[in-house]
């Protein structure tokens, strides 16, 4: 029988150990544009180079953990959307050391982050479809990570992360041909958007783009999260 009061890493101590690490996939929406957040490479190998944001998991954190510790560090936020991505384990995909890679991706509000944090880290944001190669395997995590939004964006209202509390329907729009990377119907779209009772008009304009200005809205996280345990699904396309 195996003494149980040994120590788990005496009983593992002849194999052979590997780095678990966690990248940061964070992407923020300025302006009409979908844009994601990536700094200069400080250490080796490829020191110097444009990467994904992200560090080693410590022994007493979780890869969960580690990827929210990242996104403090650098923005200065908590409790965000972050959701984890994928795992990246071929053996060949980091140079310095065998590593894992356990990727997440974030969505954030692009005026509510440090900015002083993100310069201090050299963070630079890039748009999303102008983004030069990054290192390692950290385009194909790029890649994944779009594909997942758009797969979450048109079942789940995770689109409201990246506006501000208080947005247009014009805004709302321009987000999600921004994250399909299409141009949407106005007239459609709304008709759709506004068909879902989930938005809370407020008694504001947005002024910023036409004198007349746009009426601001609020999503409605309450009802919809009452609405989603009886099944609802938040479809703003056709199957």
């Amino acid at each position: 029988m195996e003494n149980s009061n040994v120590p788990l890493n005496d009983i593992y101590a002849p194999e052979k150990r590997i780095y678990v690490a966690t990248d940061c996939i964070i992407f923020g929406f300025d302006k009409g544009i979908l844009k994601l957040l990536v700094f200069e490479r400080r250490v080796e190998p490829l020191k110097g180079k444009l990467s994904l944001i992200g560090s080693f998991v410590k022994p007493n954190e979780s890869a969960y953990n580690a990827a929210n510790r990242v996104l403090n560090e650098i923005t200065g936020l908590d409790k965000i959307f972050l959701e984890e991505l994928k795992t990246y384990s071929n053996t060949d995909r980091d140079p310095g050391a065998r590593c894992i890679s356990i990727a997440h991706y974030a969505l954030i509000r692009i005026d509510d982050y440090d900015k002083e944090l993100v310069a201090k880290h050299d963070a630079i944001w890039y748009e999303v479809d102008k983004l030069p190669s990054l290192v390692l395997d950290h385009d194909l995590m790029v890649e994944d990570a779009l594909n997942r939004l758009r797969r979450k964006a048109r079942f789940y209202p995770i689109g409201f992360e990246l506006l501000p509390k208080k947005f247009t329907i014009p805004q709302f729009q321009t987000l999600y041909e921004a994250i399909f990377q299409k141009k949407l119907d106005t007239r459609n779209f709304r008709k759709k958007l506004m068909s879902l009772k989930l938005l809370i008009p407020l008694n504001e304009k947005d002024k910023s783009a036409s004198k007349k200005g746009a009426f601001l809205y609020k999503f409605d996280y309450k009802k919809y999260k009452r609405l989603e345990q009886q099944g609802y699904n938040f479809s703003l396309f056709k199957n």
